[in-house]
């Protein structure tokens, strides 16, 4: 395997630094399976300039059209977004991005809402705990992959009590359809995932995006990179990712975060693992180390990175 720093056809991870339209201007028209991302939400975050909304829209607007050459016509595009806040007051991003993908041609899927437990408190509203994920196609011809994703049953063991099916097992025995409400818990203080970033991918939220929409080998593409979580979640399954980031510091731990899976000590909260249950605590399933199959990836510019590994999680 191979990375760069730029966009090379026969990468297998390009880590870029800059804005993501200038890695996206490299990459050719039709050659990403999945664009998966969380832009800023414009609220004043360090890595953002907050914009007035109507120009904060107009640059989504730009950044959605650049993705919308790139991505294969089978393919996919899940934009994770929340609210915008002005003085007190929430405007959901979705709704107003909406009509961008629309006007673009694109198909909605789902809206999934992805439920987690923590986060700030409100005291003149309802504290907000879910964001939406957006998923469209570019068209009706798509991967959708559901045997990969599937969840337990509620009911393992029912069965039909009547008809032709009598006796036999009522529902799928790989599991049910996870439905568009996702609850998977943020990555905030003794997460095990926790670095530096303040809104970071939780890395088993778009391994569900990837084994479902995608096969070995495609291409990821997140044009707000962060931390590198979108990509961490690609190559584990064996695809290739993309992912471009303007803050130095994020790309150090996303480079470091890759190194870590190379050597085998890179831990993430396992996809099967259930939210924390004080009262069954003794149940709970322990952080999964992970590695990658391939040992034959160059790290020649992983130098000085940063060790962020951490321990304790409760999640």
């Amino acid at each position: 395997m191979r990375i760069a720093d730029r966009f090379d056809p026969n990468a297998d991870i390009v880590l870029y630094e800059g804005d993501c339209l200038d890695l996206i201007a490299q990459i050719p028209e039709n050659s990403i399976r999945l664009i998966v991302t969380s832009p800023p939400y414009n609220i004043g975050k360090p890595y953002e300039t907050r914009l007035n909304l109507n120009e904060y829209i107009s640059q989504q607007e730009r950044i959605i059209k650049q993705c919308t050459r790139v991505l294969s016509d089978e393919g996919s595009i899940c934009w994770q977004v929340g609210n915008y806040v002005s003085n007190s007051e929430i405007i959901p991003l979705d709704i107003l991005l909406y009509p961008i993908f629309s006007s673009l041609g694109y198909h909605l899927r789902n809206r999934i809402v992805w439920y987690f437990g923590h986060g700030l408190h409100a005291s003149k509203r309802f504290s907000g705990r879910y964001e939406v994920v957006l998923w469209f196609t570019k068209t009706n011809k798509y991967i959708f992959n559901l045997d990969p994703i599937r969840i337990p049953q509620k009911y393992p063991n029912k069965r039909h009590f009547k008809g032709p099916n009598k006796g036999k097992l009522s529902g799928n025995p790989l599991g049910k359809n996870p439905s568009d409400i996702w609850s998977i818990p943020n990555v905030k203080s003794n997460h095990v995932e926790k670095t530096i970033h303040p809104c970071q991918f939780p890395v088993e939220l778009i391994e569900r995006l990837v084994l479902s929409m995608t096969e070995e080998r495609d291409w990821v593409l997140d044009p707000f990179m962060g931390v590198g979580s979108a990509l961490i979640a690609a190559i584990i399954h064996g695809r290739k990712a993309i992912g471009a980031e303007i803050m130095p510091e994020y790309v150090a731990i996303a480079k470091d975060r890759i190194d870590l899976a190379e050597k085998g000590n890179l831990r993430i909260r396992p996809m099967e693992r259930p939210v924390y249950d004080p009262e069954n605590s003794g149940k709970s399933i322990p952080p999964k180390t992970i590695t990658l199959e391939n040992k034959e990836i160059q790290f020649s510019f992983f130098d000085n990175t940063l060790n962020h590994s951490s321990s304790g999680e409760k999640l």
